[in-house]
């Protein structure tokens, strides 16, 4: 079964508010396998808002509506969906009643406009608000139910559990969709295609079929497998199948299978193995000890992190030797090197990061241009270097030299 979200709010389209609710809707109807195929954002219009009703009535075997119910003049998701299924609003006595109770328990009088809430197109079955004052319509049209929800999520969501457990979920049978997440960094898309498609096409048509998105993130590529099946065990071992495919295919590239960040993950790897690290940072600028730090329970293994910008900093808080700035530059693979292990050395740590080079927009040469970066590691002693040419504004630049810093971590602790 697929489904359509629409959010009803000009508000929603503005930089001042964010619709959320579709998040928890996608995640409650997956739960009992309904597949989201559609959101929208619509702005309090009634034409607009009946365009969009009418266009999901042609393909969505599920449309919830969230928003529009309440008791102004903009307040027009009743009225286009009444349009759309070509039915008459009509005011319910009860709903009315309700709407008076509720004011009178607050020691008011209920103004005029709340019998906007009262009014029912002609078929709809109403669902109980216990949260506020508008409440829920459903209705079918053809093969589609056609859901409507208050938008505030306290009110929206007990009723949408109530109407998927009571409606939706016997509609579809037994199961669900289920998800697993593969993050892998160190190779661009294009590439990571090439190697896995092969290998994921074949799985729509297995008994337990898996869908594939390959997702570009910033500084790694995320792979997104969805399998339909009755139970969470039948997908788990289906899933489980195809993960290792992928990670047998794609080799240490893959650094998580189960939703966890690169930082969580490195951060485990050093607390198996007893290890402490200390970071020096130049433009990442604190960036790599603040995400290893994100990570609950960090102190077990980081000791500490500076940020030695200027030359001068590198020399009195890295150990970095004067003269390598001198003969190498700043942004060097022998600067990062000693940038790594000084820091290592002076903080009594198993792990040493160092971490030099320009983010730009400004700061770069013919030899030495903006996005040019030196990450070093050193573990137990040994120690390895990379130059990385980084692409992208200063955040993307100093997020991918954290990235590449953990990374080269990760697999010399593997």
């Amino acid at each position: 079964m697929n489904a359509c979200i629409l959010a009803v709010g000009s508000e929603m389209l503005t930089p001042f508010k964010v619709d959320t609710n579709s998040l928890l809707i996608t995640e409650r109807l997956n739960g009992v396998g309904i597949d989201v195929r559609m959101k929208a954002v619509v702005a309090d219009d009634i034409d607009e808002i009946a365009a969009v009703v009418r266009g999901a009535l042609g393909w969505a075997h599920v449309l919830i509506v969230t928003g529009g119910l309440g008791p102004t003049e903009d307040d027009l998701t009743r009225e286009a969906v009444a349009r759309v299924l070509d039915v008459a609003l009509k005011m319910d006595e009860g709903i009315l009643e309700g709407l008076r109770e509720r004011f009178a328990r607050r020691g008011l009088v209920m103004s005029d406009n709340n019998r906007r809430q009262a009014m029912v197109p002609s078929g709809a079955i109403v669902l109980e608000n216990r949260n506020g004052s508008a409440p829920g319509l459903m209705l079918t049209s053809g093969r589609t139910d056609i859901i409507l929800l208050p938008g505030p999520p306290r009110e929206m969501t007990p009723m949408l559990d109530a109407v998927i457990a009571d409606r939706l979920a016997g509609k579809r049978g037994s199961g669900g969709l289920f998800r697993r997440t593969l993050k892998i960094t160190g190779r661009p898309e294009s590439e990571v295609d090439a190697v896995v498609q092969p290998i994921y096409s074949k799985w729509v048509h297995q008994a337990v079929p898996i869908s594939t998105t390959i997702l570009a993130a910033l500084g790694q590529i995320e792979l997104h497998l969805t399998a339909s099946a009755p139970t969470a065990d039948v997908a788990g071992s289906a899933l489980d199948a195809a993960v290792a495919q992928l990670r047998e295919a794609l080799g240490p590239s893959v650094y998580s299978v189960d939703g966890r960040p690169l930082e969580a993950v490195v951060g485990a790897m050093l607390k198996e193995r007893g290890m402490t690290i200390a970071v020096a940072e130049s433009c990442s600028g604190g960036l790599l000890a603040s995400r290893l730090t994100d990570v609950p329970g960090s102190s077990a293994y980081f000791e500490r992190g500076v940020v030695c910008y200027s030359n001068r900093a590198k020399t009195e808080l890295a150990g970095v030797p004067e003269e390598t700035i001198r003969d190498y530059g700043a942004v060097s693979e022998p600067v990062a090197t000693a940038m790594a292990e000084g820091i290592a050395a002076r903080s009594h740590t198993d792990v040493g990061a160092g971490i030099t080079g320009i983010a730009g927009p400004d700061g770069g040469t013919p030899e030495k241009p903006v996005g040019m970066v030196v990450v070093a590691v050193t573990v137990a002693g040994a120690t390895k270097v990379r130059t990385l040419k980084l692409f992208g504004g200063r955040d993307m630049i100093k997020f991918q030299s954290a990235q590449a810093a953990m990374n080269m971590l990760r697999l010399m602790l593997m």
